[in-house]
């Protein structure tokens, strides 16, 4: 038997720690097993939490990366540590979407106690090449959807349970320039904006609210050219993994981290942008 079908044996793992049992997390943009948001489903699995990985398919499938061909094995995946994992399939650019997301989510586990909106639109588009419709996609996916997500899931916390936490995404626009991405880095840069908004809203609710920039990672997206130019960019000499971003989301859903909110954090690895 070789590595690749051991590894897609359903053999049920213990959690690493048991620091978010009971807990349940919603993970949006959850769709390849490459992807940030998957390596963030794997984390809060590993401490113990119970999540539900949403993804839309269609908009993997368009880019030039694809959707992965097979949904199961993602969810076999997850699941080896005996936590209840469940899919859901949303439209976030639908505007009714993240609301019927975040209800699909407490029909199924009865709560929501984490938020991680990992979902997002990115196509390049320079000045010259902008047209009104590339700019509201970038705005309806990566600004809208989010906020209305975070109101939905908002809207069903009451206090009384524990460790209630926002976890949204931005990318390095704040840090430099990102010219053949602007709608792109403009969405992106109004998550930055509003994380310290978000926290003093949900604060009296006992929701921490925290955005990270994961720098450039590693999730099949890039060229060999890229891959290479990139990596001679970081200390380490290697990009960064989705595993790392996703370590430091999931510290940021546990008890240790209930004293952080309202921060944006860069982690990326000492990446010299200049």
């Amino acid at each position: 038997m070789g590595p690749d079908a051991a590894r897609a044996l359903p053999v049920a793992l213990p959690a690493m720690t048991e620091q978010l049992s009971g807990r349940v997390a919603l993970v949006t943009g959850a769709s390849r097993r490459r992807g940030i948001g998957f390596a963030i489903a794997d984390q809060l699995t590993s401490l113990g939490a119970d999540v539900a990985v949403h993804a839309w398919r269609p908009y993997d499938a368009a880019m030039g990366w694809g959707a992965d061909a097979d949904d199961a094995a993602l969810l076999t995946e997850l699941r080896r540590r005996g936590t209840r994992i469940e899919r859901l399939h949303e439209d976030l650019r639908d505007p009714e979407g993240p609301e019927r997301l975040v209800a699909a989510t407490v029909e199924r586990f009865g709560t929501v106690d984490m938020l991680v909106a990992n979902h997002t639109h990115s196509v390049d588009g320079a000045l010259g090449e902008l047209t009104a419709d590339h700019i509201d996609e970038h705005f309806e996916v990566n600004v809208r959807a989010t906020l209305l997500v975070v109101q939905a899931f908002a809207a069903q916390r009451d206090g009384s349970r524990p460790g209630g936490r926002v976890v949204m995404l931005t990318s390095g626009a704040h840090l430099s320039p990102m010219g053949r991405e602007i709608a792109y880095a403009v969405s992106k840069g109004a998550l930055a904006m509003a994380t310290w908004t978000l926290a003093d809203v949900l604060a009296d609710r006992g929701v921490t609210v925290n955005t990270v920039n994961p720098g450039p990672t590693d999730t099949g997206w890039a060229d060999p050219e890229v891959l290479e130019a990139v990596a001679a960019r970081f200390p380490a000499g290697r990009w960064g993994q989705p595993e790392d971003a996703a370590r430091l989301i999931a510290w940021l859903c546990t008890d240790d981290a209930a004293w952080v909110t309202g921060q944006v954090i860069d982690s990326e690895g000492g990446f010299r942008r200049w």
